[in-house]
């Protein structure tokens, strides 16, 4: 699409755009300087409406803009970037935002990628950890908040090892009795996109939907590759290849968290956010305790382990059954 805004163009009297750091099928995202207050950088998303849509439907998606805006503007936590303005100029609508510094998942992702190697899971469950942290308080909003977009791309790490998940342009909020209301129309990323969403609005998406995505963005991050989408996994239930198959690292546990967490169907997914970061990490806190030992496996991770492993672990049992045996003597 064709730029909104060009460099140095101010906008609202307050907004000096810098450049482009994203778009969208709706907009674009621009790094601008706040006028008003000298050194603060932040993150301005213009969102603009096709010409060819009929003026009832552009007003009803503007005032979406606006409830959505209203709400987002009230967040408050330290793995989300804080929401700072919203306002309308011409036929723009404008979110106003902190802007995040750092590399997003993605790019780290492919910067490992190049060396042929994987990023390390002590460090992925870490992060694992912090957007749990983000999306639980979305999910316990009055009403409910979805992101519906989480992906690498939309994951940034600051320079302090601190997570933002980043973009709300898909963000749902979910209220009791009606339908549901999206500020931009759209579906996700297809590698990570659960099957109910797929059809935009159809009311039945839920903070399960989240967690499908969270998985499947784990899932890549470890694995180098991103899972196959979810309508080709319909059609073919045993195409997910287990992430040891790519990435033998990888601990049984977190395999099979993620994996359930990635099931077609809502009902066999976790339930919550909670119970997804339960599985993965068990009793380990990664901010408290990150040098701590990643959690062991359990007799679930052992039945359902590769014969490989099976014989692995028995051969490790018995080695420390003879070496206690020895000491006893």
């Amino acid at each position: 699409m064709k730029t909104l805004h060009r460099a140095d163009e101010i906008i609202k009297e307050r907004y000096q755009i810098k450049r482009v750091i994203g778009q969208g099928g709706m907009g674009q995202v621009y790094l601008a300087d706040d006028l008003r207050l000298t050194g603060r950088l932040c993150a301005l998303k213009a969102v603009s409406y096709d010409e060819n849509l009929p003026a009832d439907v552009v007003k009803q998606t503007r005032k979406q803009f606006e409830r959505e805006a209203t709400v987002l503007a009230r967040l408050d936590h330290p793995n989300l970037p804080k929401v700072s303005d919203f306002f309308s100029e011409g036929e723009k609508d404008y979110l106003v935002m902190d802007f995040v510094p750092g590399k997003d998942l993605r790019t780290l992702l492919n910067e490992k990628g190049k060396q042929d190697k994987f990023l390390p899971e002590r460090d992925v469950l870490s992060w694992a950890d912090q957007i749990a942290d983000a999306l639980s308080y979305l999910h316990a909003q009055e009403p409910s908040i979805l992101h519906r977009d989480i992906k690498p791309s939309n994951i940034k790490l600051t320079p302090n090892e601190i997570i933002k998940l980043v973009d709300f342009g898909l963000v749902k909020i979910l209220i009791s009795g009606e339908r549901t209301i999206t500020v931009v129309q759209g579906h996700g990323s297809a590698y990570y996109t659960p099957l109910e969403q797929y059809g935009g609005d159809t009311g039945h998406t839920d903070p399960r939907s989240d967690i499908y995505s969270f998985g499947a963005t784990i899932y890549h991050l470890l694995t180098n590759h991103p899972p196959k989408e979810a309508r080709q996994r319909f059609l073919q239930p045993k195409n997910l290849k287990s992430m040891q198959e790519y990435n033998p690292a990888v601990s049984p546990r977190t395999d099979r968290a993620v994996r359930t967490a990635m099931k077609i169907h809502p009902d066999e997914r976790f339930q919550t956010v909670e119970e997804f970061r339960e599985a993965l990490l068990g009793d380990w806190d990664p901010k408290r305790h990150p040098k701590a030992p990643m959690p062991a496996p359990d007799f679930k991770d052992f039945l359902n382990a590769s014969s490989e492993e099976i014989l692995a672990w028995v051969a490790v049992l018995t080695l420390i059954i003879s070496i206690v045996a020895t000491m006893l003597r």
